[in-house]
């Protein structure tokens, strides 16, 4: 009687001496009546890299398909161009034995790759719907071809199946951290360009510099305030510094504080600062909050400022009247 060993069936085609070749889905083999030599194991890795071509063709047409394609952000070749080296980078890398484990340092670079492509989107301005649907419309181009391949073997296929769907959900929250990140960024510099371009410094006659400050005055603002302020008055030599808080919809104490500190940085420069635009309620709000400013000069209006500037500086404006007809 001869002895038998039971092996675990995993992904396993049997070839008899004959040629006939039967994929196995039973728990157990007894090498009884199959000999070892014949058992062989399908290797998912290499079923994927054959069927390359095939799986690109399906991602790109899925791509396409969708309702939301950006030809607007992106050409049909460099979709194509992008899409054959994220997916050639991934099936080069891919093996039976890091398959299994999204966390393998063998995915470092296709991971490399990918933040890169989500970095590039988010700045080009797609949405993050636009851009999760390129990662997952290749999951359902591997799982298509996965589901054909092993369409007689069901057992493989399912194995192959939960390993394919953790790597592709893992490379799905790359994508979005990473799409975020970028959009951050663009977000991040966007405000910065609109608080230079929100705190404007003219320089409205030799030696006087005005300032409109329009929207909320912060802590980060003030430093952009006074940093573009005294930069100005560096470069101009200008010695008298308008301040118009016209377009500040509220002054609470916070923004008192950086308006006082915002004063005495200019003083210190060697400039006189002039704080104009206060409105009635905000010169109650000023009152009732006790906050002292009887050291700065305050006006009503840019041209009341202007006009006390103008006399710091002993300038006169007079309107003359031209007596010739044209």
């Amino acid at each position: 009687m001869l002895a038998k060993k039971n092996l675990t069936a995993q992904f396993y085609k049997v070839i008899w001496p004959s040629g006939l070749e039967i994929n196995c889905s039973s728990i157990l083999i007894s090498t009884t009546f199959i000999p070892q030599q014949i058992v062989m194991k399908i290797d998912i890795a290499k079923l994927l890299q054959k069927k390359k071509k095939q799986i690109l063709e399906n991602w790109m047409t899925n791509q396409l398909a969708d309702a939301g394609l950006r030809e607007d952000l992106m050409s049909n070749d460099d979709l194509r161009e992008q899409s054959d080296e994220l997916l050639n980078n991934l099936l080069n890398v891919l093996s039976e034995k890091n398959m299994g484990d999204d966390q393998s340092s063998d995915f470092e670079p296709v991971y490399e790759i990918l933040s890169g492509i989500s970095m590039s989107r988010a700045r080009q301005g797609f949405s993050p719907r636009e851009t999760g649907v390129y990662v997952f419309s290749l999951k359902e181009a591997l799982l298509r071809t996965l589901q054909t391949e092993l369409k007689d073997d069901p057992i493989a296929l399912i194995d192959a199946v939960l390993k394919i769907n953790r790597l592709m959900d893992n490379m799905g929250i790359i994508t979005f951290e990473t799409f975020i990140k970028g959009r951050e960024e663009v977000i991040l510099r966007q405000t910065d360009e609109i608080t230079e371009i929100s705190t404007p410094v003219i320089r409205v006659w030799d030696g006087i510099l005005a300032l409109p400050i329009i929207g909320t005055l912060d802590s980060a603002r003030t430093q952009v305030v006074m940093e573009s302020l005294l930069q100005e008055i560096v470069e101009s030599g200008s010695t008298i510094a308008i301040l118009d808080i016209s377009g500040v919809p509220a002054v609470d104490s916070l923004v008192a504080q950086h308006l006082i500190k915002t004063v005495a940085a200019t003083r210190l420069m060697g400039a006189e600062c002039i704080i104009s635009g206060i409105r009635p309620e905000i010169a109650q709000t000023v009152v009732h909050l006790g906050i002292d400013l009887s050291n700065i000069v305050t006006k009503a209006s840019l041209a009341s400022a202007l006009r006390y500037a103008y006399g710091l500086l002993k300038l006169e404006v007079k309107k003359v009247q031209n007596k010739h007809a044209f």
